[in-house]
């Protein structure tokens, strides 16, 4: 199923005035990378939110969301937020807010070429 192109334009919108936004498509939907790191993707119904790891839990717990899973291993610092729960700007604002919030701090994973010295 392909990722909510309503949601991915609502994100569009919120980050029009973000500077170095990049659309990548990965995570079987849409990512928008901020300054060259993952900021936030969008899903069928739901987007992922890269956050402070150290709000996680607190997040967990007062927010209508879950942890990011795969095969197994839950990943601190990647929030799903169900569609059905963005359904006011407030809402998708704050998630928003915590993803740029956080990319200021977030390493990117951008692969630095790497310069071999010719030996002689």
């Amino acid at each position: 199923m392909p990722y909510s192109e309503k949601l991915a334009d609502r994100i569009r919108v919120a980050l029009v005035d973000v500077p170095k936004v990049e659309e990548k498509v990965m995570f079987r939907g849409i990512t928008f990378m901020v300054d060259d790191k993952m900021c936030i993707s969008v899903g069928p119904d739901r987007i992922m939110c890269r956050i402070d790891p150290a709000l996680h839990d607190q997040l967990l717990e007062e927010k209508p969301c879950r942890a990011m899973v795969m095969k197994g291993r839950e990943y601190k610092g990647y929030i799903l937020v169900n569609e059905a729960d963005l359904s006011r700007k407030a809402e998708l604002d704050f998630w928003i807010r915590l993803c740029l919030d956080f990319n200021k701090h977030a390493k990117s994973s951008k692969k630095k070429k790497t310069v071999r010295k010719k030996q002689s």
